[in-house]
């Protein structure tokens, strides 16, 4: 049996998610989660496009059935690894003929129980991008770079707390040095589903925190209506010394090879100035690494401070730390919760 449903019970049907579209529809963004069983190539999804535009519907219909055709068996046996008991929930861009044909034919085929999302991925993508004018309750954590702020965050949630990490879903630190290691950054499309995804597995009538970070993570942005409500909620600053920071850095980032390092230094040497530029470049082929995070640790510092004064013009309660030790951050945290509250 086939069944066109709406988004919500398409989410929270527990059912694998076949999604038909073509492998570039796919890579560009896609519900988290979802297998690909596209019914065309990205070239034959051209080329029925081609014959709908410069012929007529049902020759691309007819093309597109006869491009199908030696697919057919292997469908079923693709669906049948995803979906070993006979149901599935499958979707294709708007809802229509792709989804209905691939849901019919698994229908035919012995699976007992076919969703079809009505609307298709673009509904999906509509009622995502909503979700983010929910009024969340949020908490931030701020601090000048090298302050532990995802480390703060882990003991939050290990202790918990409501987390979402945005720099782990954008595999990036929100830094010119913040690229994850052998790793790709999603598209915006992508990071904004996998976005959605964390935010609705939370209780969002409870706080969420989140750490302080710019619209731009790398080259994926926070979405505008969430962004808006994270720099008018309270942040948590924690103002580590540049010292203990610096040492931070070192633990994390020397590991890292001298040329990815030299060239992150590259990126930002017309903020840090020439002069700085060169003399990071010397430490770091000096094998210096404490100095050379001391030197783009007074650019970043300013960087972060002005964002602060911009984005967070209320709201920022500042606390002082002796150091990145992650869990008495975190402890001096709650207490200033507490304070908070009471007042």
């Amino acid at each position: 049996m086939v069944l066109d449903v709406e988004i919500e019970e398409f989410l929270t049907s527990g059912l694998p998610v076949i999604d038909v579209r073509s492998p570039a529809e796919f890579e560009k963004g896609h519900i988290p989660d979802a297998f690909n069983i596209p019914l065309f190539s990205n070239e034959e999804r051209a080329q029925v496009g081609t014959v709908y535009v410069q012929q007529s519907q049902q020759e691309a219909i007819d093309l597109g059935y006869r491009l199908v055709a030696p697919k057919l068996e292997q469908f079923i046996f693709q669906s049948k690894k995803i979906a070993p008991n006979g149901q599935v929930a499958v979707h294709c861009w708007r809802g229509g003929m792709r989804s209905h044909a691939f849901a019919q034919h698994l229908s035919n085929n012995g699976f007992e129980g076919v969703l079809v999302l009505s609307g298709g991925y673009k509904t999906y993508r509509k009622h995502l991008l909503n979700f983010f004018n929910t009024p969340f309750k949020l908490k931030i954590v701020g601090g000048f770079t090298g302050s532990g702020k995802t480390h703060i965050l882990e003991e939050l949630q290990s202790n918990g707390h409501q987390v979402v990490d945005l720099e782990f879903l954008a595999k990036h630190k929100g830094s010119a040095f913040g690229l994850y290691e052998n790793e790709t950054q999603p598209s915006v499309e992508q990071f904004e589903n996998n976005l959605h995804e964390q935010f609705s597995k939370l209780n969002i009538g409870k706080t969420i925190w989140l750490e302080d970070e710019s619209h731009s993570i790398g080259s994926v942005y926070i979405p505008l209506n969430l962004y808006s409500q994270m720099k008018s909620s309270t942040v948590f600053f924690i103002d580590v010394p540049i010292e203990e920071r610096a040492k931070l850095l070192v633990n994390e980032y020397a590991m890292r090879s001298p040329d990815f390092l030299s060239h992150a230094i590259s990126k930002i040497s017309k903020r840090l100035g020439g002069q700085n530029a060169t003399l990071a470049l010397q430490k770091l082929s000096e094998g210096n690494y404490y100095e050379v995070a001391l030197i783009t640790l007074k650019y970043y510092d300013k960087a972060y401070l002005n964002s602060l004064e911009k984005n967070h013009t209320q709201n920022v309660i500042t606390i002082s730390a002796n150091s990145t030790n992650a869990v008495e951050n975190y402890k001096l945290i709650v207490e200033n919760i507490d304070s908070h509250e009471q007042h």
